[in-house]
């Protein structure tokens, strides 16, 4: 995306709607219905003139969701090949241009497994004085960034994508970076992990576990991200029925936010520690698969008798809570997760599901989620549904058969230790789009790595 101050009329123009030209251009689109809705966009064709092209932008209420919106709509309606500038009116509010360059950014985004690689129309935007933008634009440049890697992680194939793949990119992405380390652990080295070894272990591709920080010279705060890494969940012996196999590559979508999160923190420098926590696996199916029935030792010692292989998510993670309360020892804890499929059954495909004992966190992990255009709902945490985890032979049982989403999120609860403040997001449902949908591109969103850099902006 460029910037400039002076418009070309040998390329197409982009108008906000309610934003007055001059001049016969003006004249043309006064008489044109303004777009009512955010993302609509009106063509003006102008054969044998100059622009021969204008695109007439609806932004609904004008607020940064309704400029997000914008971006995306008018990315999707030039060609490829088009080369654009967006006409931005006078005196427009910083965050309504951090919101159209996202909705540029995420809207023309592409993945493709082929021989031609995938590309989206040039856009500049032309204003006054563009200097007064550059700090806003920085933002949503790193935040586009993250959600960028986030979606390209989870779309990758599982063929590709295997835990020691994926370890491999964070090392690579960390590599040279001022203030990050990346640590891999494998093999012997996972001996307390006993979650993170049952759930790998019927893989020919081993798991790992990669803690990633970010450590500014000066920080406050200090948060851990952990994330769901399960590079392919075939749901195990407790095997899933092929069309809930089918997007198993996603399986993994925590992790990958979580990973563009922490790398945007370093990108922008911000003054709050951060550690991400990523349990990688693939639950496969072979001689060596974990069976219902089996009693696993978590890293922090304790015990839970696995009755659904296909509830193999919160295994990975208590070891990741076990580690990060002994070793990393943080202020907050925040979990991301594709967990469980009631995520989408209670709250439907584009919101995700929090829990939360802390009000204050819940409600900086909800406004930063509204301000990104990520959607969560906060459900309660009731204490007796506790007892749908007991187990007769361990120290809980993994997968009661009665409300999953809940129940999940007081299993992990069980291993944040001596944590109050902590947050876990279950965000299944949101982590794929089946089509368009304004910034959103079919496929992989990179749910949460938006919300992980607004709620870090504040941290």
């Amino acid at each position: 995306m460029g910037l400039t101050e002076e418009l070309d009329e040998q390329l197409t123009w982009v108008v906000p709607a309610g934003h007055v030209l001059a001049g016969e251009v003006g004249a043309e689109l006064s008489a044109l219905p303004a777009p009512g809705v955010a993302g609509e966009v009106t063509v003006l064709p102008r054969p044998l003139r100059r622009p021969a092209r204008v695109l007439l932008a609806g932004i609904g209420d004008g607020d940064e969701a309704g400029w997000r919106a914008a971006g995306a709509g008018i990315v999707r309606a030039l060609a490829d090949d088009d080369h654009a500038q967006v006409v931005l009116p006078p005196g427009l509010a910083e965050a309504a241009v951090r919101g159209l360059a996202e909705g540029l950014w995420l809207g023309g985004y592409r993945y493709r497994e082929a021989a031609t690689s995938p590309r989206s129309a040039d856009v500049e935007l032309v204003a006054d004085d563009m200097s007064r933008y550059a700090g806003f634009l920085d933002l949503a440049r790193a935040t586009a960034r993250a959600t960028w890697l986030a979606r390209d992680l989870t779309n990758t194939p599982a063929s590709t994508k295997n835990p020691e793949w994926f370890a491999d990119q964070v090392v690579e992405l960390a590599a040279g970076r001022s203030g990050l380390t990346a640590t891999v652990l494998a093999g012997a080295d996972l001996e307390r992990f006993g979650g993170l070894v049952a759930v790998g272990g019927g893989s020919v591709s081993p798991p790992r576990f990669v803690e990633l920080s970010w450590t500014p010279a000066e920080s406050q705060r200090h948060v851990a991200l952990v994330g769901k890494g399960i590079t392919f969940d075939t749901g195990g012996i407790s095997i899933k029925p092929r069309e809930a196999m089918r997007l198993m590559k996603k399986d993994m979508g925590g992790a990958a936010a979580v990973l563009g999160a922490t790398l945007a923190a370093a990108e922008l420098n911000l003054p709050v520690r951060v550690t991400a926590l990523l349990p990688l696996a693939e639950n496969a199916i072979g001689a060596a698969a974990f069976r219902p029935g089996d009693v696993i030792r978590h890293y922090d010692g304790t015990t839970t008798e696995t009755t659904n292989s296909d509830a193999e998510g919160r295994l990975v993670l208590a070891d990741a809570l076990g580690y990060a309360t002994e070793r990393v020892a943080p202020d907050t804890i925040v979990v991301l997760a594709t967990l469980t499929g009631a995520n989408a059954v209670a709250l439907g495909k584009r919101t995700a599901a929090l829990y939360s004992e802390d009000d204050a966190l819940a409600g900086a992990l909800e406004a930063a989620g509204a301000a990104a255009g990520e959607r969560m709902w906060r459900l309660p945490l009731p204490g007796d549904y506790v007892e749908y985890m007991r187990s007769d032979i361990a120290d809980r049982h993994s997968s009661p058969t009665q409300v999953h989403s809940l129940v999940a999120a007081l299993y992990l609860r069980e291993f944040m230790g001596g944590v109050k403040s902590w947050a876990h997001l279950d965000m299944s449902a949101p982590s794929w789009a089946e089509d368009h949908d304004l910034e959103l591109t079919k496929g992989a969103t990179g749910w949460g790595a938006r919300t992980l850099i607004r709620y870090l902006l504040s941290a």
